[in-house]
């Protein structure tokens, strides 16, 4: 089966988790910007969390099924759109054939992530999906897709045919769990880094400001860099140092003082210091700023970005777990053709309810 892309909105790119082992070659890794909100994606389609998924920015694209298919879309607070009537993002949601599927906008954050149940299969290239823009490689021709593209899915889980046949019910996620969960803070943009690796070429004082300094997000920034607008970080000296290895969320230090944090399509070795690293945790947040948004860094040891790092990776699981628990072993009231069954818990207790249409 295909999904077939009738707009593709300003820019919509098929992306996976990323293309690693090439780095020493100067292959980047390219991948989703935010992987909380694509292995969410994934999760509530019944996906691997590899599984490749469309990433769009600012305005989504329309896709229409070409069969009957389960999708999803999470990623900040998408506005979405099935055959003129509004749809809840962050639960999965059956698309029949024929049937048109649209991301209007955004209305927090900056990109939405579509799962398809099945993963979509195009060709891999060294080993993924990702699309990476610059070097033409991977996604569909290594481009950001055009009005009348088709894309292979691969074959459904035995969730998503559960839920498309009505014998399990339709998964639900909460797009703020982890800031209810206190793994990230309830303030939208607070972003913490980690110092070095060359945090000995800057001042002391520089080094001190940085906890706590607010940056604004430069219009200039797009998947391979963040450009931040705010207070100079000045420099000890302007002595040269040797171009070395860059991760997602190094921020270099060019010679004006404004700190460029590599995000996803970054380059694989840079010539500028790097005064910090944002954590793995904060990467999704980071990735769902639009320009103009204002950050604040907070500083935290390598000790304590670990300890939230355990805390992110097992509320994602948590969140997961919580898509399967309510899924029970049980007989449905009606299991025939043109019935569909669901769940229903109104103030803590279960019903199942089987909906027929007449």
């Amino acid at each position: 089966m295909n999904i077939k892309i009738i707009n593709s909105g300003l820019l919509t790119i098929v992306e996976d988790m990323g293309r690693y082992g090439y780095q020493a070659s100067g292959m980047q890794v390219s991948g989703v910007m935010d992987k909380y909100a694509a292995e969410l994606a994934n999760a509530l389609v019944g996906n691997p969390a590899q599984a490749a998924v469309l990433e769009s920015t600012y305005l989504g694209p329309e896709i229409e099924a070409e069969g009957d298919v389960l999708v999803a879309v999470t990623g900040g607070i998408p506005e979405v759109i099935v055959d003129g009537q509004w749809v809840n993002p962050y639960e999965s949601i059956e698309l029949h054939q024929g049937q048109h599927l649209r991301v209007a906008g955004m209305r927090e954050g900056l990109r939405a992530y579509i799962a398809i149940a099945g993963g979509l299969s195009v060709p891999q290239v060294l080993g993924s999906r990702s699309t990476n823009m610059k070097l033409g490689i991977g996604g569909v021709a290594g481009k950001k897709l055009i009005n009348g593209a088709e894309l292979p899915v691969g074959e459904p889980s035995i969730i998503a045919r559960e839920i498309l046949t009505g014998h399990a019910h339709h998964r639900h996620a909460a797009y703020n769990y982890l800031v209810d969960n206190k793994i990230w803070s309830s303030d939208y943009h607070h972003i913490r880094l980690v110092l070095g690796p060359q945090a000995d070429y800057f001042t002391e004082e520089s080094i001190k400001a940085l906890n706590g300094s607010v940056y604004t997000v430069s219009k200039d920034s797009d998947r391979m860099g963040y450009r931040l607008e705010g207070a100079v970080i000045q420099r000890k000296n302007t002595r040269d140092m040797i171009t070395d290895g860059i991760v997602f969320g190094s921020i270099q230090v060019p010679p004006g003082g404004q700190p460029i944090v590599m995000m996803a399509d970054h380059q694989t070795t840079g010539g500028y210091p790097k005064i910090g690293t944002v954590i793995t945790a904060d990467l999704p947040l980071l990735a769902q700023c639009k320009p103009g948004t204002r950050i604040c860094f907070e500083v935290v040891s390598v000790y304590e970005a670990q300890k939230i790092y355990i805390s992110y990776m097992k509320a994602v699981q948590e969140q997961i777990r919580l898509m399967d628990s309510s899924i029970e072993s049980f007989d449905w009231p009606e299991v025939r053709v043109g019935v569909r069954n669901y769940q229903l818990k109104i103030d803590g207790q279960l019903f199942r309810v089987s909906v027929e249409k007449i």
